[in-house]
């Protein structure tokens, strides 16, 4: 049986030093709480370890989420040796270090689990790094990273290690852990049935941050239970995780904008709120709401642009918090305006043509003549005035010489665009009958 060496870094026993959250971190996979889908039997590190053979991997997941304690559990269940280093407090020196007594270790039939926590804060050449050690099997690699590895990771390291996502602990699995801290302490949480359920909602699916509240509660006397408002005169409540410039900031800008297109106001102002409430910029929410008129509505509705700029208008005049009602008043619009993105296809469709055909002049009739030599080559000649024709449309070609007249905006029959449909029917009606005569 394998048994760990001096120069191993061991797990650290439950005991009553240490914060609570360090005394009941999990001494077997199996007791890892709401990670299932990995840990179990059929989940990726259940069969990896059931077969005793580890590949490299990066463990990207919201924080408090298990990480650290998965990575050192792992090393145990397969008898490797377990070196941890954060990329916050190490450098290169610190990494050939690693890799050189890895190596050592190596040639004595020990292999090695390296634990990078934080790791997408190795820059691209650090990353590199890894790869020659990682190819060799010198190490098994284990990174953990709240960042997506697609933005954090280059693509080198990534082609090597297997990407498991750790999911936010549901009120479930927080739960659990409320009761495995009761049952470590022997004593009960000073709360109501409802302000239970308060604290498990502040800790924000992070339960290293949970079980720091609960041994603050542990710690006091009280002469009666908390509900949900002494709580929260009690308890700081988490601030919501949000990075301005991470993927937190992306995926719900991306969930406004689909709940919007998806006509649900709803959903559409709650991922506004989580946005503002979590201290977005103001002006970028708005420039994106800006956006979404003209690629989502268009002239389906052609107030929503119009509703928009005058939400910009008001939140400038206004400022936080008064002129944030004028932005909800814009998603509210948004969400509820008849949807249609020909305006945005047209466009796509139109960029695309003018690539392709280049530098194709204008039909002659249609081009200004302003000296004589453009008149006497034919600039302008039989020009055919629109205002002129009785119903105040000529139906003259209007495209390049020998390019085939091309449909690039096509409106959907919602909205404006309906009566926009109309017109464009009326005028190829008269464009026809005007090249039959």
């Amino acid at each position: 049986m394998y048994k760990r060496q001096p120069q191993d870094i061991p797990a650290p026993p439950p005991g009553e030093a240490g914060p609570l959250a360090d005394r009941l971190r999990p001494r077997d996979l199996s007791e890892i709480i709401g990670q299932d889908h990995l840990t179990g039997p059929e989940g990726a590190i259940g069969r990896m370890v059931a077969a005793g053979k580890l590949s490299s991997m990066i463990l990207w997941g919201p924080p408090g989420t298990g990480k650290t304690s998965i990575a050192r559990l792992l090393a145990d269940a397969v008898g490797m040796r377990y070196v941890a280093i954060s990329a916050v407090f190490s450098g290169v020196a610190d990494l050939k270090k690693v890799f050189a007594e890895a190596e050592a270790m190596a040639l004595t039939g020990r292999k090695t689990l390296l634990f990078v926590d934080e790791i997408h804060r190795f820059n691209r050449a650090q990353q590199d790094g890894f790869l020659p050690f990682v190819e060799k099997g010198t190490v098994t690699l284990v990174g953990a990273t709240t960042e997506n590895p697609s933005f954090a990771l280059n693509a080198a390291l990534l082609s090597r290690a297997q990407v498991l996502i750790l999911h936010r602990l549901d009120a479930e699995a927080l739960g659990a852990l409320l009761a495995r801290a009761e049952e470590h302490t022997g004593l009960r949480l000073p709360l109501t049935p409802d302000a239970r359920e308060a604290l498990v909602a502040s800790a924000d699916g992070d339960g290293r941050f949970l079980l720091g509240q609960a041994e603050t509660l542990f710690d006091v006397s009280l002469t009666e239970p908390l509900d949900p408002a002494g709580l929260s005169k009690f308890l700081m409540r988490r601030v919501a995780v949000y990075d301005k410039d991470r993927d937190g900031h992306y995926n719900l800008i991306s969930a406004l904008h689909k709940s919007l297109r998806g006509s649900d106001p709803q959903a559409a102002l709650y991922y506004l709120a989580r946005m503002l409430v979590a201290g977005e910029e103001p002006l970028y929410v708005l420039r994106r709401l800006v956006r979404f008129a003209s690629e989502d509505i268009g002239l389906a509705d052609p107030q929503a642009l119009i509703q928009c700029l005058a939400a910009k208008d008001a939140y400038e005049f206004l400022g936080s918090p008064e002129g944030e009602l004028a932005i909800v008043q814009a998603c509210l619009y948004l969400a509820t305006a008849p949807k249609s993105n020909a305006a945005y296809a047209a466009q796509k469709a139109a960029w695309k043509s003018a690539r392709d055909t280049g530098s194709l002049s204008p039909p002659a009739n249609i081009l200004n003549a302003p000296t004589k030599l453009m008149k006497d080559i034919g600039y302008g000649k039989d020009y055919a005035y629109d205002h002129d024709a009785e119903d105040g449309f000529s139906g003259a070609n209007y495209w390049p010489e020998g390019m085939v007249r091309q449909e690039f905006y096509r409106p959907v029959e919602r909205g404006f665009e309906r009566d926009v449909m109309k017109r464009l029917e009326w005028w190829d009606k008269k464009r026809r009958e005007r090249r039959e005569t």
